[in-house]
């Protein structure tokens, strides 16, 4: 093939792969609130329950596959990201509904930068659901702590990671003038998400089983003011409510 050839091979395949692409980048639409700001992936909805922001697909045989749940607080005076990193570095434990001890197996946690913005950056492999990774995203702002989580099942984790690449990338933070929807008053400990009680579409699941047994373990400084952890890994009720919702599905 002479060079004319050549150029033109390779402009063709140039078209080709940027025609391929668009749909790819047209997928991201951006979300913002009172403190965060981010690119979703298309066809996802972003609302408040109650303190927390839940995204998820509109698909409802997605919802049941991947979640994003954040939240902001007031931060108290030990606040710090080092503390953050610190308990998120460890692995978290709690029981089932069957009685079993679950120790969830931490992958990474660390400090990085988005958008020349300090995070700390933390994956856990069931901390919040059985059977689900949980990637979080922790930082200070002003006066606030934002936490930003996605959880995906094990089975679809490498899919969801490419999807959520340009959430994570684009993530800033900001403080709008005013009063905003904060987890509680000013307290020391990240904010607090409840992931599982969101999975299934936003239908209650046994909202009448017993409360799953909160963590006590919690380094000094970073929990509620009973001494737990702000962020409660399994929330009362939502590793019981995922665990018989999943396992229904399955079942059915």
């Amino acid at each position: 093939m002479n060079r004319k050839g050549t150029f033109l091979g390779w402009a063709t395949a140039g078209l080709i792969a940027s025609s391929l692409m668009a749909p790819f980048q047209a997928r991201a639409e951006k979300f913002t609130n009172q403190f965060i700001e981010f690119e979703k992936p298309a066809n996802w909805n972003c609302v408040l329950e109650g303190a927390e922001f839940v995204c998820q697909s509109n698909d409802p045989a997605k919802k049941k596959e991947a979640i994003i749940v954040f939240a902001a607080k007031l931060k108290g005076d030990q606040d710090n990201l080092k503390q953050y990193l610190d308990y998120l570095n460890t692995p978290k434990s709690y029981q089932s509904v069957t009685g079993k001890a679950v120790v969830s197996e931490k992958k990474i946690a660390k400090n990085t930068n988005i958008k020349e913005h300090p995070w700390v950056d933390a994956l856990h492999f069931e901390s919040e659901i059985p059977g689900f990774y949980t990637r979080y995203f922790a930082t200070i702002y002003e006066d606030i702590g934002v936490l930003v989580t996605y959880s995906v099942s094990k089975n679809q984790y490498q899919d969801y990671t490419k999807l959520f690449e340009p959430m994570v990338n684009t993530l800033r933070v900001f403080r709008k003038k005013g009063p905003i929807n904060v987890v509680g008053g000013p307290s020391n400990g990240l904010p607090q998400v409840n992931v599982g009680q969101h999975m299934g579409g936003g239908d209650p699941l046994f909202p009448d089983q017993p409360a799953a047994p909160a963590e006590k373990t919690a380094s000094k400084g970073s929990g509620q003011d009973d001494g737990s952890p702000l962020l409660l890994l399994i929330a009362a009720g939502a590793a019981i409510g995922i665990f018989l919702f999943l396992k229904k599905r399955k079942q059915g």
